[in-house]
């Protein structure tokens, strides 16, 4: 005589058409996707309403409240790009691009191999090494200004490009070197021991095994220390003047004595803005992998 078990009623697995029924969601996932669309609108709205706000005419844009609805115009587009005023924002736009991308190159032909040797390879006392890159990152960039400056005024470096390019280097190295030692301890000890047998040396181990397997980490790496250089302000305003003049610091010159143009700010800040966002949404697979790369061990 076989014995019952009561085990509560059992859930359908089919509707009454036969189909498969599909497990309902959790009311939490639910709210949390509203949680997450809500703090994604929260931060998108400025943004939308700077570009909104680039669209309309200085005396609209002044406004107390603001006019939603008022004309649109392109005036605080063909103002900041000197039609008709003879001023261009082209040089510091180049300026900005030029430190940024052989910062960011810079930073990466330092940090992989300084990650490779903490990570696949560790020296001695590797954490002590770590924690003196971190160190570095504690004193705040307005304490060393005055030590740069006169460096720089004493080396005749004022007003240089390349000055802001070793300084953007050494300022992302640190985050750098953090990073991808994270991604790089991901990858298998095996497959560079093959390499290794395989006769592979230290270059061609990295370019040709390590790069492939680490390349969403290397993406995160660079759009996040090209976003930094892009976006910093402090130095290139303290140590540039006309020929090395930055996006950042141009933005800056909106605001006068004669007051704020605030159309115009906005049409500028948002086509300063335009090479971050290109960059970001051409490597978002890439950034998120990148991030989520040593999250999971």
């Amino acid at each position: 005589m076989s014995s019952i078990t009561d085990v509560g009623p059992v859930a359908a697995t089919r509707t009454d058409e036969g189909e498969a029924r599909q497990p309902r969601k959790p009311r939490s996932g639910a709210l949390l996707g509203v949680a997450a669309w809500l703090i994604g609108i929260l931060f998108v709205v400025p943004v939308l309403w700077m570009v909104l706000t680039s669209f309309h005419s200085e005396e609209d844009a002044a406004t107390n409240p603001p006019s939603v609805f008022a004309p649109l115009t392109l005036q605080g587009y063909r103002q900041f790009f000197g039609v008709g005023t003879g001023t261009s924002p082209w040089p510091s736009l180049l300026n900005s691009l030029t430190a940024s991308l052989f910062a960011t190159v810079l930073v990466l032909l330092l940090s992989i191999p300084a990650a490779y040797a903490l990570s696949i390879r560790p020296v001695r006392k590797w954490t002590d090494v770590m924690f003196f890159f971190l160190s570095t990152r504690f004193l705040p960039v307005v304490a060393g200004i005055l030590p740069i400056y006169l460096f720089a005024q004493w080396s005749g470096l004022l007003d240089n490009i390349w000055l802001l390019v070793v300084l953007y280097t050494s300022m992302n190295l640190p985050i750098a070197v953090w990073m991808m030692r994270s991604f790089l301890a991901e990858v298998p000890v095996e497959i560079l021991e093959a390499a290794s047998m395989d006769g592979a040396g230290l270059l061609l181990t990295l370019r040709r095994v390590v790069a492939p397997i680490v390349l969403p980490g290397i993406a995160a790496t660079s759009l996040i220390c090209f976003i930094f250089s892009w976006n910093e302000l402090l130095l290139a305003r303290t140590l540039t003047g006309t020929r090395a003049l930055t996006a950042p610091v141009y933005l800056t010159g909106f605001v006068t004595s004669q007051g704020l143009f605030l159309a115009q700010m906005c049409a500028a800040a948002f086509v300063v803005s335009l090479p971050v966002l290109i960059a970001g949404f051409a490597a978002q697979d890439k950034l998120v992998q990148g991030l989520s790369l040593g999250a999971v061990k």
